[in-house]
């Protein structure tokens, strides 16, 4: 777009005029000490025109689409810091024991994001568990069914088998018992780990933890394995811009595929699996105590980006993200969640660089190449941004 220079006049040239005082705004920001960003465009249009000297459309160029964009990114990030600092995230039980990359400063986080930490107990859940009805029970179950596929046995696994009656009940009581609890204490998350005594009652409860944690994660209430609260906060942030956000970790490498698994044992993000998320019953969780039902999925085929939370070594907190491709690889039946991921990088070298920069182990997988959102996000809390 451009004007019409035969026949402007000065009060048509004024008018156009948008981009001269901006230096000035600029300089006085920057010696006030006040953060701004500039965008850059051609607002009012879905595109904007190239018009010839004849006043004729002859093409379109992306500036207006481009500058609509990166406002609407500015106008989700700045969503993500007000949510933030009025969210409520509960701690139930402990970080799993020795995963020292994963221990959390509660005032460290707080006064960094402003969300609230609501420590909670084993028997504040318990508690719940008692008050479900059976008819509270019954509507849960059709809950999973309706979200989920229930399998067979593995065909590989002997301890991944198809889910008991006594299972699946046991987990939609369980799950009825956890959103109970997430609206007596009015979360917007949670992190949660306990492995209980063995063979004792809480060993049982939190054996039925990741069906309801995963319907909770699908309701915009991301809840996090393993105590690992800096990995709820990633979960929140894709949840907030819309874009998902499920728990996962480094499974396997693929060197034919050049793949990295990614996946948990734990809750998933049903928004964004690719088909119907399939429960398998456990014989025994890997890593944890107790036998249950788990989820076994993978995220949409297409492109998606991780998100991890980490902190550094003078107590900040810092983003790392990577844009990547989910592919339609092949994934193993054994209850877990899985996803085939192919990065920009071999898989060596991209691990080589992610490591050097001290993630959490436990990363977000969320849909869309949102790194610049991400970075967005992370100026406007005052964090470090690596893009991998």
């Amino acid at each position: 777009m451009r004007l019409n220079y035969g026949q402007s006049t000065t009060g048509e040239w004024l008018a156009h005029c948008g981009a001269c005082p901006l230096p000035e705004f600029a300089n006085v920001f920057n010696r006030a000490g006040i953060p701004f960003r500039v965008v850059n465009g051609v607002l009012g249009l879905d595109y904007t025109p190239v018009i010839s000297l004849t006043n004729e459309v002859t093409h379109k160029r992306p500036e207006a689409v481009r500058a609509w964009r990166e406002i609407e990114e500015w106008v989700k990030a700045a969503g993500v810091s007000r949510t933030l600092q009025h969210s409520r995230f509960g701690f139930l039980g402990n970080t799993y024991s020795g995963m020292l990359d994963m221990y959390s400063d509660f005032t460290m986080i707080s006064a960094q994001t402003g969300l609230h930490v609501e420590v909670l107990e084993m028997c504040d859940l318990d508690r719940m568990l008692g008050e479900v009805t059976p008819q509270e029970m019954k509507a849960k179950l059709a809950e999973v069914h309706e979200m989920f596929q229930i399998s067979g046995d593995s065909p590989s696994d002997p301890i991944a088998k198809k889910p008991t009656d006594e299972q699946l009940e046991w987990s939609c009581k369980v799950a009825a018992a956890q959103e109970k609890l997430v609206r007596a204490y009015d979360l917007d998350a949670l992190s949660y780990y306990y492995h209980g005594a063995p063979g004792g009652d809480y060993e049982k409860l939190q054996g039925g933890f990741i069906v309801g944690h995963s319907l909770l994660t699908a309701r915009g209430i991301p809840c996090s394995g393993e105590g690992d609260l800096k990995t709820a906060v990633a979960m929140k942030i894709c949840d907030i811009l819309g874009v998902g956000g499920s728990f996962s970790e480094i499974i396997v490498v693929d060197y034919i595929d050049e793949t990295i698994l990614l996946g948990y044992d734990g809750p998933f993000h049903i928004a964004i699996s690719e088909g119907k998320p399939i429960l398998r019953g456990m014989g025994l969780y890997h890593g944890k105590q107790g036998t249950g039902v788990s989820v076994e999925a993978k995220v949409k085929s297409g492109a998606i980006t991780t998100l991890n939370v980490t902190q550094t070594g003078d107590g900040r907190l810092k983003l790392i993200s990577s844009e990547s491709e989910s592919t339609n690889g092949p994934i193993m039946k054994i209850g877990n969640t899985q996803t085939p991921v192919k990065f920009r990088d071999h898989p060596d070298a991209y691990m080589t660089r992610w490591f050097a920069e001290t993630p959490t182990h436990h990363c977000v997988m969320s849909i869309g190449h949102n790194a610049s959102m991400f970075q967005k996000v992370a100026e406007l809390m005052k964090m470090k941004h690596v893009v991998l």
